[in-house]
């Protein structure tokens, strides 16, 4: 199987774009995540990677998305931007997750990777705005890979992201392909499309289409329309455990998750501290889908180690996680998450009421599996997994 992907790494992807990965995201990245680790041990907080969501601008409206952009899109600015990216790189931080909304509905978005260009950039789209045009900056700029988001084949995708989405999203994939551009898919897996999204046809089919690797994330019920049928059980599951490890030996693609480390128990990056959200008001935000903050980027003169380092709320959280569960604590505890977001005061940075949604939730499994762990059993793996945590991206 490694030797297959090496291959297809070598002869479907642009040379100098593939350097530019290894060199800005593999070496930079496991240089950033030791640079994290000296920092837990001098007690320190600050992440080796961050998201940044530019925009809530949308132009879809997914089932169980915590995005609501209500009235005129909120945003980063151009300064924002350029400070957040300049004080993370001060800290040896150099791969950045964009996101949204759509990231790529803000305004003049290629222009970011074009002045940052020691940096590498990865950014979660729906495949909408993968035009000729757009593509040609990618490749232009070459510190760029796009994460394409598909749920499954054309039915089970368009189920929960609108009509005609899988086929606009496929046409942008074939670009990406022609151009040998480094691209990836992600999938959030649910109840519903766990059989197809973890299908052999399935895996098959992305790494036809080009793709290098397949980013799978877990459904959370959060947002407007939580849509909780949705929700993988318990036994389920395992089965998703179990089936991703077979799915890696098999296949010539490059299967992450960020849910389980090299001993397979369960993660979570927030609570560790790898990587927290920018929100687009400028919120520094725990994760993507937990949108409460006590501190923004302007804060401390516009410091983001000191105010992050600094931050009461974050290091309660990360507390907070840490006694209860090393899973999901918006799946697990929704209930003693209200309560803990109540004391601390945090500001929902939502545009909704994100605090009341949470109150409606009850208590799901997460992907924490006490006395049924199961290590990753291929060395490349155990290998990527203790040296170079799979970046950050965590959006549905």
């Amino acid at each position: 199987m490694l030797l297959l992907f090496a291959r297809r790494l070598a002869t479907h992807v642009s040379p100098r774009l593939l350097w530019k990965a290894g060199y800005l995201w593999a070496y930079h990245g496991m240089k950033a995540v030791r640079a994290y680790h000296r920092r837990r041990k001098r007690g320190q907080v600050f992440p080796p990677f961050l998201f940044l969501a530019l925009t809530d601008a949308c132009n879809l409206r997914c089932h169980g998305c915590w995005i609501a952009s209500q009235g005129k899109a909120r945003t980063l600015s151009k300064d924002q931007v350029d400070r957040l990216i300049a004080a993370a790189k001060r800290e040896g931080s150099r791969f950045f997750t964009l996101l949204g909304g759509e990231p790529m509905l803000y305004p003049r978005w290629w222009e970011i990777p074009q002045r940052h260009a020691d940096c590498y950039f990865q950014i979660i789209t729906n495949g909408m705005f993968l035009t000729e045009e757009n593509i040609d900056r990618i490749v232009q700029s070459g510190n760029v890979t796009p994460l394409v988001s598909l749920d499954g084949l054309e039915a089970a995708n368009d189920a929960r992201r609108g009509e005609g989405v899988f086929r606009a999203a496929m046409e942008g994939i074939d670009k990406l392909r022609q151009h040998k551009v480094l691209f990836g898919v992600a999938t959030t897996l649910t109840g519903e499309n766990l059989d197809e999204a973890l299908s052999d046809e399935y895996v098959q089919s992305l790494i036809d289409r080009g793709a290098m690797y397949l980013w799978y994330y877990i459904f959370r019920p959060v947002g407007p329309d939580p849509s909780p049928h949705f929700c993988v059980d318990r036994q389920r599951m395992v089965e998703l455990r179990q089936r991703l490890l077979r799915l890696r030996r098999k296949h010539p693609i490059l299967i992450i998750d960020t849910y389980w480390d090299a001993d397979g128990r369960a993660v979570c990056p927030a609570a560790l501290g790898l990587g927290f959200h920018i929100g687009p008001q400028g919120s520094i935000e725990p994760c993507p889908p937990l949108s409460f903050a006590r501190e923004t980027i302007d804060d401390h003169g516009g410091d983001l180690f000191q105010t992050i380092n600094q931050s009461e709320f974050l290091r309660s959280f990360q507390r907070f996680v840490a006694e209860r569960t090393r899973g999901c604590v918006i799946l697990e505890r929704p209930a003693e998450l209200v309560q803990f977001l109540r004391d601390e005061k945090a500001i929902d940075f939502s545009g909704r009421d994100a605090l009341a949604e949470l109150a409606s939730s009850c208590p799901r499994t997460s992907h924490h599996l006490p006395g049924e762990e199961i290590p990753e059993d291929y060395w490349v793996y155990r290998f990527l997994k203790k040296q170079l945590f799979f970046g950050m991206g965590g959006y549905g």
